[in-house]
């Protein structure tokens, strides 16, 4: 089912009426319901893809998934000052540049059940 949808994440369940929903999790405007499970995926499937072809039409680009995006492994936040100096002191007390520290920090905190 990934492949039918170039990487997105389908989120699939029923609503209160007995529907089936499905949408594309990075893109809940592209969506589908119908009466079983199988049939919702396959009309969100058709949703995509017109989806697609009016990006074309329009001569956008299609969105790319961010589990098919490369990434440059570098972005910048703003933080408070305070919070700025608590993690310059850690990492001076840890031996370690403030950039691992973080880098540490989020892998913890971002990590799959299966990464750990």
């Amino acid at each position: 089912m990934k492949d039918d949808f170039d990487g997105f994440s389908v989120n699939l369940f029923q609503d209160e009426d007995g529907d089936w929903l499905a949408h594309l999790v990075e893109m809940p405007g592209i969506s589908a319901f119908a009466d079983t499970p199988v049939k919702a995926v396959a009309e969100l499937a058709t949703a995509w893809e017109a989806a697609k072809e009016s990006y074309r039409a329009h001569d956008e680009p299609v969105p790319v998934a961010p589990a098919r995006k490369t990434y440059s492994g570098q972005f910048n936040v703003r933080i408070d000052k305070r919070l700025h100096r608590r993690l310059a002191m850690e990492a001076g007390r840890a031996g370690i540049s403030m950039n691992a520290l973080v880098a540490q920090k989020l892998a913890r905190e971002t990590a799959a059940p299966t990464d750990e």
